[in-house]
């Protein structure tokens, strides 16, 4: 090892001797560095180049340099080069193969970072191009970088490498965790334990960013930030860390744990992150035009924002923020109610104090941007309001959960009807580089061709699928179930090991499990609502399932219950202590510490993916779409990905996998679990292992192989993250980009106009009226029949061009409410005088009979309005 002398991290980092608590602080601190003969130098590209996490070729040069290494060290290059004797080094420099693929792996990189022509340059190539800034509280990259949770992490981290196959210009902003997440362990009893292991940053595929420190003002103090980048392929990653010499103790903790600590901790870490994220970019001379939220955790840095167009263009609060908003979009992953944040009012007020008076702005106006009922003095501060409100993009996840957004939030827009809540969707996909085996991907690359990888949108090309001879799919699969029913029985000993089970467990684990029986696979964080013990609700029925003599089933189970959710650790101890029965001790695996490296083993290997949430409660869910890259069938309730993924079927009537009920709602949860667990198990018995267990002569479940194939065919096309970001960037970024331009050029011209317009048309929209002029409607109509409508609309000192006035028809429902309605413009035809006009509409027909209704509506209108549903400007006749 060489061992190069090079001070701190940063001019910020201690350099002082001191004594505290026991321990010995150094006067110099310097880094030992790999020592990488010359012909190997090319290995430090590619190891903090973190396209290595999809790249099968680049793995598979690091497990060649020392296997049992490349596993201790948790999957990380940089720490295997840090770690690997200097003689295998030696011989690897000596040996022709190695360099070979050394060779072969370094110009897949360059050529790579070349990139051209990208989907993005031959698409949307030109001088005024955006740059979008991509902001998370967590990342899932790879396993060995532990800055993520879950499944918002995984995919956010896909986003970035989908972003970096396509070109699409993306800077990322995050938090770099001290501890990160939790790793998993079980007691004797089944319960989870939860351990905080550091991470070692200079071990990891990250560099600081020489000189980069921002600061982050607190209550009475500054809190200073160092800036890391991790290269994730052609995208940069900028991870804020706190921990340093200079900041107190308490600060030094921001970026400890992903999610841990109390409010104030939460707030302080969302702070840095919103608002020391905008300053690092500013620091390193970047200019966004667009800003991404991926979750409420960094809506701070609108305010940010805000305050910096206040000071650089001398503008309004409201002018700022017309400019802001109209370059952000928000995207929220949480259907659920206590999975978003709000701080209460007086925690605001301390950390938000200086702010109020560096944009003058009211405490009441303040907080009224984080609540639901701005007059409320009493409602605590949301963060997803505060990204609803400052956003003028707004989505949910999945179709489904579009419709459940709009719901949820549709106080934020009183008086819009439900549809038409500024709220739409863009359904998440996978990276399915980073997700399909080495084998599948052998398999696409011969009979779909290279095409899938750079366009897995293409739903032609998925249909090469039924290319495919069956028998060569299948023994493709059989052998990734081999080896997850290998590296299980592995995971499982080592698990019983150290927590000193009794030697009969650690026994029966080398026989755990069949690796040609029916497998099952089941693994996501354990929320409560996710319902994983759904499947053990009737024990003795299950347990026939599981070891029919013909037609025997497995489970294996893996997911982490948050720290402070006992109900959903419960559940982890009730599978514990199920698979420890007799008869179910060899068909039931609970794995511990469920990763990257697990779940890739998993949606590789298993036969059937199970997903149990209950109804409309999985904003998405994207193991299943991994699974299904895999060949691997769904099984799951209707809801999130899977109920759009039911719909989507394309190819003939041929079943992509199983639907457990059709969507149906119960107001008892109790009574809707057991009823869908009795469909579950009657899927299982019925429909999934006889499919499964019915060969040909050549011992192939044809019908099955069917089933795989009508999946990949039908659904891989579009549940694929090249598609998401694709969707991202030609109906959010590119059109945000250009409102951004029209908005702030010319000194912020035009955010000075479209906000005096807004302050003109708010104060004198009180004063509105609507009324329909009576003209002799008939009571029936033919269909086909032209209806005319006359309103009648006092609009006071506002114009014509300031609104739009609305004929809005459709069918009446059995409460008497509009259904299914369609908005049509009315032209104004004459003033009447003192602000009144006369609108019409003609020509407007009904294409189907029934009872049929209509009314007016009023409402702004702005060429450089985002939407027309600005919070409480609509007026009904």
């Amino acid at each position: 090892m060489l061992m190069t002398p090079t001070g701190s991290v940063d001019e910020e980092r201690e350099i002082c001797l001191s004594w505290s608590g026991g321990s010995v602080k150094p006067v110099h601190t310097f880094q030992v560095i790999p020592a990488l003969p010359p012909k190997l130098e090319r290995l430090s590209d590619l190891a903090y180049n973190l396209r290595w996490a999809w790249s099968h070729d680049t793995i598979e040069l690091f497990r060649r340099l020392d296997q049992g290494l490349w596993e201790d060290v948790y999957h990380n290059p940089v720490k295997m080069l840090g770690a690997i004797d200097q003689a295998r080094l030696e011989e690897a420099a000596c040996d022709d193969a190695f360099l070979a693929h050394l060779e072969r792996a370094s110009n897949a990189l360059d050529q790579y970072l070349r990139g051209e022509p990208s989907w993005f340059g031959k698409r949307h190539g030109g001088d005024d191009l955006p740059v979008v800034a991509y902001f998370s509280a967590e990342f899932g990259i790879t396993e060995s970088l532990s800055i993520f949770a879950g499944g918002l992490g995984v995919l956010a981290g896909d986003h970035l490498k989908s972003a970096s196959d396509l070109g699409v210009p993306i800077v990322a902003v995050g938090l770099l965790y001290q501890q990160g997440y939790f790793r998993q362990h079980l007691n004797a009893a089944g319960w989870q334990q939860e351990a905080y292991e550091d991470n070692d940053f200079l071990n990891l595929p990250v560099r600081p960013v020489k000189g980069t420190v921002v600061r982050v003002r607190f209550p009475g103090r500054e809190v200073a930030v160092q800036v890391w980048l991790a290269q994730v392929g052609r995208v940069k990653l900028y991870l804020l860390d706190t921990n340093l010499a200079i900041n107190l103790p308490e600060d030094r903790d921001i970026t400890d744990q992903l999610y841990g600590g109390d409010k104030d901790m939460r707030l302080r870490q969302e702070i840095v992150l919103g608002i020391g994220g905008c300053r690092a970019l500013d620091a390193l001379g970047l200019k966004p035009t667009v800003f991404h939220m991926n979750e409420g955790h960094s809506a701070f840095l609108a305010l940010e924002r805000i305050r910096c167009f206040m000071t650089r263009d001398k503008l309004s609060f409201g002018e700022a923020r017309e400019v802001a908003s109209a370059s952000q979009i928000f995207t929220t992953h949480t259907p659920v109610p206590a999975g978003h944040d709000y701080f209460p009012a007086d925690l605001m007020d301390r950390y938000f104090g200086d702010y109020l008076a560096a944009v003058s702005m009211p405490r009441k106006d303040f907080l009224a941007l984080g609540r639901r009922n701005p007059q409320n003095e009493n409602e605590d501060f949301c963060m997803t309001i505060l990204a609803m409100r400052l956003s003028a993009y707004r989505n949910g996840v999945s179709a489904l959960h579009g419709q459940v957004s709009r719901e949820m939030w549709k106080d934020l827009w009183p008086q819009v009807p439900m549809d038409e809540i500024p709220v739409g969707h863009v359904t998440n996909g996978v990276h399915f580089r980073s997700w399909i085996s080495a084998e599948m991907n052998q398999l696409y690359d011969r009979y779909l061709g290279p095409g899938w990888r750079d366009e897995p949108g293409d739903l032609a090309l998925w249909r090469r699928v039924d290319s495919i001879p069956p028998e060569e799919l299948w023994r493709t699969h059989e052998r990734r179930r081999e080896r997850l029913v290998a590296f299980a029985r592995r995971r499982l000993l080592e698990q019983l090991k150290q927590r000193s089970s009794p030697q009969a467990e650690v026994d029966a684990a080398e026989e755990a499990l069949d690796s040609e029986a029916l497998t099952i696979g089941f693994a996501r964080r354990f929320a409560t609502y996710k319902r994983a013990t759904m499947l053990f609700r009737d024990g003795e029925r299950l347990a026939r399932i599981l070891n029919n003599r013909e037609r025997p089933v497995q489970l294996i189970f893996a997911g982490k219950a948050h720290p402070k959710d006992d109900a959903g650790k419960d559940f982890i101890r009730q599978i514990v202590s199920l698979s420890r029965r007799e008869d179910f001790r060899h068909r039931l695996v609970f794995l511990e510490d469920y990763d990257m490296a697990v779940a890739r083993y998993l949606v590789q290997g298993c036969d059937v993916w199970l997903n149990t949430p209950q109804r409309p409660l999985e904003a998405s869910g994207t193991s299943g779409m991994k699974a299904l890259a895999n060949g691997v069938l769904n099984l799951s309730t209707l809801d999130g990905w899977w109920d759009e993924a039911w719909k989507l079927k394309v190819n003939g009537h041929q079943p992509v996998g199983w639907a457990i009920g059709r969507g149906e709602h119960y107001d008892d949860a109790e009574y809707q679990a057991q009823v869908e667990s009795a469909m579950l198990y009657d899927l299982l018995e019925r429909d999934v292992a006889p499919a499964f267990y019915e060969r040909s002569r050549d011992s192939v479940p044809r019908r099955w192989v069917a089933m795989m194939k009508s999946s990949i065919g039908s659904l891989c096309h579009f549940f694929n993250t090249h598609r998401m970001v694709q969707e991202y960037t030609e109906c959010f970024y590119l059109v945000a980009h250009a409102g951004f331009r029209k908005l702030a050029d010319d000194h912020a011209a035009g955010a000075r106009r479209l906000a005096e317009w807004a302050r003109r048309v708010e104060r004198e929209w009180p004063h509105l009226r609507v009324e329909v002029v009576p003209n002799g409607t008939p009571d029936e109509l033919r269909v086909g029949e032209r209806l005319t409508v006359q309103a009648r609309v006092q609009l006071g000192s506002l114009t014509p061009e300031d609104v739009v006035v609305e004929l809005y028809t459709g069918r009446i429902d059995s409460h008497g409410a509009l259904r299914g309605a369609l908005a049509t413009p009315m032209q104004p035809r004459k003033s009447q005088g003192s602000g009144s006009w006369l609108y019409i509409a003609e020509g407007v027909t009904c294409q189907h009979s029934g009872r049929h209704g209509f009314t007016v509506r009023v409402l702004p209108n702005h060429p450089d309005a985002s939407t027309p549903f600005l919070p409480g400007l609509i007026t009904w006749a």
